[in-house]
């Protein structure tokens, strides 16, 4: 456990590191995050992640301090990986298992990533609906990110022991997912509003906490004749944290269809989530070009749903990790496609 404590206390101190670069420790003043950056921001992250991918698929093994047959087995087993050691041969049985968990993450964070496209489509409904400027969405995503990450560490860590004491949690999960995925395919022509004044948490705010509808700047609080009022810019981040609330309730139970292993669904989903940020300002002008999107993701959704309620079935018959990247790169790739290729009618016209 103390080894898997310091492979996880050394990644959480890199993400610490990385957040203070993002949130503008070495930049100073608010403007608006240009396309150019956002570009290279999101290949940065992207290379991250896949360098990330190489450290689990070489060094996999060190994650849980794998080096006898035995525990390897116990890991395997723990984890309902679906591979088998090669009795006799640790080299050869540690290779399968960081193939195997390499191919996890990786999968995880496809899922992961793309189950946040659709989050980008609140967020930019979010913002409008708040009035905020576009120099303060930056600020507003950092903070927001940060308290993503603390709300996954426990839905994933929670997750993991409830599927560990009980097995038939995965149903429930998939239950949900494809009942998820069917709703989201019946609605995917539904204009989304945000009714500020009316919404949940900033009613809840307003009830207990001072509120004023004036920003002040980039602040989050506003003083004034001694009383800290909340602003805007701080409702809207509540209401981005309580919207990822509702989609981690989507996305990690998804995820969880891929490992079971705790440590590599958080990699995967954090991976994600830090490059959620550098992807909204790239897809933020042309998002709406993407109308078959919503249509892909809830085809994921009840894949990934039926996976875990099929997935006994689909071990016998042989269907791996590698299967189940194979088919949601393709949805992906389809919905992308499909919505290049057939534009909304208004576009053409435009």
């Amino acid at each position: 456990m103390s080894h898997e404590l310091m492979f996880f206390g050394g990644f959480l101190i890199f993400i610490a590191l990385m957040l203070a670069i993002d949130l503008g420790l070495f930049s100073k003043g608010d403007k608006p995050v240009s396309l150019k950056t956002a570009a290279i921001m999101s290949a940065v992250w992207v290379l991250f992640s896949l360098g990330f991918y190489w450290l689990l698929r070489h060094y996999g093994f060190e994650l849980h301090n794998i080096h006898d047959l035995n525990h390897l087995q116990e890991v395997i087993t723990k984890h309902h990986h679906e591979i088998k050691i090669i009795p006799g041969d640790l080299a050869a049985s540690l290779d399968v298992y960081n193939k195997n968990l390499g191919l996890e993450y990786l999968t995880g964070y496809v899922v992961e990533y793309a189950l946040s496209v659709d989050n980008i489509f609140v967020m930019v409904l979010l913002f409008t609906s708040f009035g905020i400027p576009e120099r303060y969405y930056h600020k507003v995503l950092v903070w927001g990110i940060l308290g993503a990450i603390i709300m996954r560490f426990l839905f994933i860590f929670l997750g993991a022991t409830l599927i560990a004491k009980f097995g038939w949690i995965l149903y429930v999960f998939g239950a949900f997912l494809v009942f998820t995925g069917i709703k989201m395919f019946i609605n995917r022509n539904q204009e989304e509003e945000v009714d500020p004044q009316n919404h949940p948490v900033v009613k809840f705010a307003s009830k207990y906490f001072k509120v004023t509808p004036k920003l002040d700047g980039g602040h989050f609080f506003h003083i004034e004749n001694g009383v800290k009022y909340m602003t805007p810019l701080f409702l809207v981040l509540l209401v981005i944290e309580f919207t990822d609330l509702i989609f981690a309730v989507d996305s990690i139970p998804a995820i969880f269809s891929v490992t079971k292993d705790p440590y590599v669904v958080f990699f995967s989903n954090i991976f994600a989530i830090l490059g959620l940020r550098s992807m909204f300002f790239l897809l933020v002008n042309i998002i709406h070009k993407f109308q078959y999107l919503k249509v892909g993701l809830a085809f994921l959704l009840v894949f990934i749903g039926l996976k875990m309620l099929l997935h006994h079935w689909l071990a016998e018959v042989g269907f791996t990790t590698t299967h189940s990247l194979i088919v949601i790169i393709s949805i992906l790739a389809l919905s992308i496609i499909a919505s290049l290729l057939f534009p909304k009618h208004k576009e053409i016209a435009e």
